[in-house]
């Protein structure tokens, strides 16, 4: 492990200006940070801790929507009663993030900054169209998502809040690597305040919608409406646990799965 300074502040502007300095980084839950140090795939000469923020942290529920501070772990959403009632497909989504370790430790805007093509929370995001807030700004979810570990941020800005509108139908469905439980295809599907919408992770290389699905859906909210509809395995991934082709049949049938479960 290489030397680097490591800060806690108190306050997200103690934390942005921390992040200013050359060459910090950002840590959330560190579950992919620390990872990525080690390998040498990253060498920051800070990191700025963002635990000890207790205004990032917390959920918040009211009648149009649910609240989660960036700092929120996945156990913590997973267990929550009010995203249970209110959101139930979000909470199963979270309680299925990684192992005991990673859903203590990961939190959803760690997650979402580091947009790994294969995470859960980028298709809950997206397929429920929720709202990245910044020390900046606020970013739709079709807006935040860039490509390959590449979102709308800019640098040093921190994620301080999402916020999702409650669906009137949702489901999740995942399936996984069983190591590390990441998604080999993940897909999120709702009906709600912005119409039906279908985001899938894991197939390339970011979360992202499949208008084919969407359509065949909102002309009927049914399991059986996505049978039959052809995915394009073009720009999908192939690795050692799938093709392109195996994925892209994978995602029908998964959504309608989900429906199922909505």
């Amino acid at each position: 492990m290489q030397a680097f300074a490591y800060q806690t502040p108190a306050t997200v502007a103690d934390a942005v200006k921390a992040a200013g300095a050359d060459n910090a980084k950002l840590m959330a839950g560190g579950q992919s940070l620390l990872g990525s140090m080690k390998l040498d795939l990253a060498a920051p000469d800070a990191i700025v801790d963002l635990g000890a923020i207790a205004e990032l942290k917390g959920i918040k529920v009211d009648a149009k929507s649910v609240t989660i501070g960036a700092m929120t772990t996945h156990a913590a959403v997973a267990a929550s009663a009010e995203v249970k009632k209110a959101i139930p497909a979000l909470a199963e989504l979270a309680g299925k993030i990684g192992d005991r370790q990673v859903r203590n430790r990961g939190t959803i805007g760690g997650s979402l900054a580091n947009n790994d093509p294969a995470a859960c929370y980028p298709a809950a995001t997206l397929g429920l169209g929720a709202t990245v807030t910044t020390d900046r700004r606020s970013i739709p979810a079709d807006q935040f998502f860039k490509g390959l570990y590449e979102t709308a941020l800019a640098e040093g800005e921190i994620i301080t809040s999402v916020s999702f509108p409650i669906p009137e139908k949702a489901g999740w469905q995942k399936f996984n690597q069983p190591a590390s439980r990441f998604s080999i295809v993940g897909v999120f599907v709702s009906k709600g305040p912005q119409g039906v919408r279908v985001a899938v992770t894991g197939a390339g290389a970011g979360v992202m919608r499949v208008k084919a699905l969407e359509d065949k859906l909102a002309a009927s909210w049914s399991a059986a409406a996505c049978n039959g509809v052809k995915v394009s395995a073009e720009g999908l991934s192939t690795d050692l646990h799938g093709s392109a082709e195996y994925r892209a049949a994978l995602i029908p049938v998964l959504a309608g799965r989900a429906v199922a479960a909505s």
